[in-house]
């Protein structure tokens, strides 16, 4: 139904702020910041009070009486403080309760030298820090559990994909170890996140300082930052670290949902390889005989929820001027805390499930001797054994799989003699056969750097075990 300007300020009100803006601006924000920034808050109010005592730009006494009432505030239950119109947002309104037990004069005067904008800032950076410092946690606790999974698969054979097809024959350990390794250079990007986001915007003010001997490089060691953002207008205007956390978070992710596509292909029945332990598991309502391994369904679903998460900040910095954009992050923030606290829900579950996970050795063995995927060394051995040179010796393979593939047959059930016939003019020998058409020479035989053969394979985790 329409509704003229003179019947909707009527109804909505003229002056700030509006109904409309209350409901769907101002009271969801006010009850985020609440929820994520309120201890930030008073270690930032504090921290200021402090500085400007030893600058001597506030006396003993007064500084004495702010951080007495900011103490009073800090300590009341965080529930009794409600939404109200009367204020734009959470920090005007815990400054007006302060000013209530110490005068508004003297509440006031603790904001000397300091900003919504520097202050605002800093209250992002002290949360999105401990957000990054929990990830990097259980990060770890995970890439822990996929080198103790690794250490004692190093001889268990398996086949490994590429394209999603049987490949060539590897083993559980060094699958893992790439797992590791992949996740391991992601917890180097969250701690390079961590290292952007842990430096100090406080004293840049609205963005151009003060005209107060203020002491930047004290708020610094008071709110145990790592250092100091130098240029004020970078302090303000940059917000790189929002996007640098996010992207750290969508590559964590990204990566991760990855190989849990993987575990699930592998924990499914026809495949059979990965039993996830009962612990971790649902069963149907109506199958008696389902395991849903809906640990690792839920965390490729919230992982995939979590990169969102980042991809919206990304896309809710870019485009934005360089410049203040505190009233952006107040929409943005949420956003990272969810992504985070996905995040680490989804490492969690997988540090349960890798830790727990038993491995079926002999279904897999079985299955790296299957679909032809050894053939790559028949035509090492010709080129290697009998002088022939590696492009022909790799037709020479290539005729092999196709006709056994005609035959239906696998390379274990065709006899020396029936390959030498298709060879033709290279006779190789039973034993090199047999071992041909074996994993484990397969994988024994790659002992280069970085291979599967278990010896090269140990070492690769003795050399990770040691950086913990």
């Amino acid at each position: 139904m329409f509704t003229s300007k003179e019947e909707f300020e009527q109804k909505d009100g003229s002056q700030f702020p509006g109904k409309v803006f209350s409901e769907t601006l101002l009271k969801p924000i006010f009850y985020d910041q609440k929820e994520h920034l309120f201890d930030a808050m008073f270690m930032i109010h504090k921290a200021h009070t402090k500085m400007l005592a030893e600058q001597k730009i506030l006396t003993e006494d007064e500084a004495r009486k702010i951080l007495s009432g900011v103490e009073q505030v800090e300590n009341m239950d965080p529930e009794t403080i409600e939404y109200h119109s009367e204020y734009e947002d959470l920090f005007f309104l815990v400054e007006s309760r302060i000013g209530d037990i110490i005068g508004d004069e003297l509440a006031g005067k603790m904001h000397i030298a300091k900003s919504r904008n520097d202050m605002g800032e800093a209250m992002y950076r002290i949360v999105l820090r401990d957000y990054l410092t929990k990830t990097i946690e259980h990060a770890e606790d995970l890439a822990k559990a996929l080198l103790y999974q690794a250490e004692q698969h190093v001889e268990t054979i398996m086949p490994a994909h590429t394209h999603t097809q049987p490949a060539q024959p590897t083993t559980l350990g060094h699958y893992l170890v790439a797992l590791y390794d992949n996740l391991t250079r992601d917890i180097e990007r969250l701690k390079q996140a961590y290292r952007t986001v842990n430096q100090s915007p406080m004293g840049a003010a609205a963005i151009t300082t003060s005209g107060f001997p203020i002491n930047r490089e004290r708020m610094v060691e008071l709110l145990e930052f790592d250092s100091l953002i130098e240029n004020s207008y970078d302090a303000i205007g940059s917000g790189d670290y929002l996007t640098e956390a996010a992207q750290a978070l969508i590559s964590l992710m990204t990566n991760m949902g990855r190989w849990l596509q993987e575990l699930l292909r592998m924990s499914s029945k026809e495949v059979g390889l990965i039993k996830v332990s009962d612990a971790y598991v649902q069963i149907s309502s109506i199958m008696p005989q389902k395991r849903n391994p809906v640990s690792i369904e839920h965390s490729r679903s919230i992982a995939s929820s979590a990169a969102a998460e980042g991809i919206a900040v990304v896309h809710m910095v870019h485009n934005t001027p360089f410049g203040d954009i505190n009233d952006t992050e107040d929409d943005l923030q949420p956003h990272l805390y969810a992504g985070f606290n996905k995040g680490i829900r989804v490492l969690q579950l997988m540090e349960a499930v890798i830790t727990t996970m038993e491995f079926d050795k002999e279904r897999a063995y079985q299955q790296a001797r299957e679909n032809m995927i050894t053939i790559t060394e028949l035509a090492d051995v010709l080129a290697r054994d009998y002088d022939v040179s590696f492009r022909k010796a790799h037709h020479k393979a290539s005729v092999i799989s196709k006709k056994a593939d005609k035959l239906g047959k696998e390379l274990y059930e065709l006899s020396v003699d029936k390959v030498n016939e298709w060879i033709e003019d290279v006779k190789i020998s039973e034993q090199d056969w047999k071992e041909i058409v074996d994993p484990y020479y397969f994988v024994e035989r790659r002992k280069v750097t970085g291979g599967p053969n278990p010896n090269v394979v140990r070492e690769m985790i003795k050399k990770r075990m040691k950086r913990w």
